[in-house]
């Protein structure tokens, strides 16, 4: 079921040079990652890394889980970036403010955010029925449901994306639309004739009973 999205669902990212950080709490640490890890990404491949020290947590991307079929690393980043929103949103479970930079040091391309923390406020609603949420995240493989979106979800989603830094662009469903669906079954029947993108699909696919933590199990198919 969807929930109507509400506008404010941003989560603070502070400027950095900003406010004083304070020390990354250490019995805290296993539960700041693991709800970073239950992040969405790409055939479930979790591309990223992390390094904690006593002040920071760092998100690195691991390139040798990135795959084929993105040369340029978008999917990768795409995925590290919602690691690291769930960083950010378990660090405001905790009563922290996220302290965030992006691409902290040009000589280590792979190092894409440092995250301290700073005094902050508690929870707000939004924020807590995201956290909520968290251990109930996967991925839908099904249909999508013929019927309409609820009223205002399309507006709120926009202004959580400009909050982001981000565009949400609204595809016009006439003949915008229609051009579009066709572009993306073009572009799906290539890659399924791709024989390393049906290499990838194996060597990330689960079988039944697989103790494995990363990859598509079996079940989502």
């Amino acid at each position: 079921m969807t929930k109507k999205a509400r506008p404010g669902a941003r989560l603070p990212a502070a400027p950095a040079p900003a406010r004083e950080t304070l020390p990354v709490p250490a019995g805290e640490v296993g539960y700041l990652i693991t709800m970073a890890a239950r992040a969405p990404s790409v055939h479930n491949t979790q591309p990223w890394r992390f390094k904690v020290s006593e002040d920071a947590i760092e998100l690195y991307a691991d390139p040798r889980r990135k795959l084929h079929v993105d040369p340029a690393g978008r999917e990768m980043l795409i995925s590290c970036g919602a690691a690291l929103f769930g960083l950010r949103l378990a660090v405001r479970s905790l009563g922290y403010q996220p302290v965030v930079e992006l691409l902290p040091d040009p000589a280590r391309l792979r190092l894409l955010a440092r995250v301290r923390l700073s005094a902050g406020e508690p929870l707000t609603d939004t924020e807590r029925r995201m956290l909520e949420a968290v251990p109930h995240r996967h991925t839908h493989r099904g249909p999508f449901a013929d019927e309409s979106l609820p009223d205002g979800l399309l507006a709120a989603m926009q202004h959580d994306a400009r909050a982001e830094g981000a565009t949400l662009a609204l595809v016009d469903p006439g003949i915008t639309g229609w051009q579009l669906a066709d572009i993306v079954r073009a572009a799906s029947r290539r890659q399924d004739l791709d024989p390393v993108a049906r290499a990838e699909v194996r060597r990330w696919s689960r079988a039944v009973g697989s103790a494995a933590r990363d990859g598509v199990p079996a079940q989502a198919f």
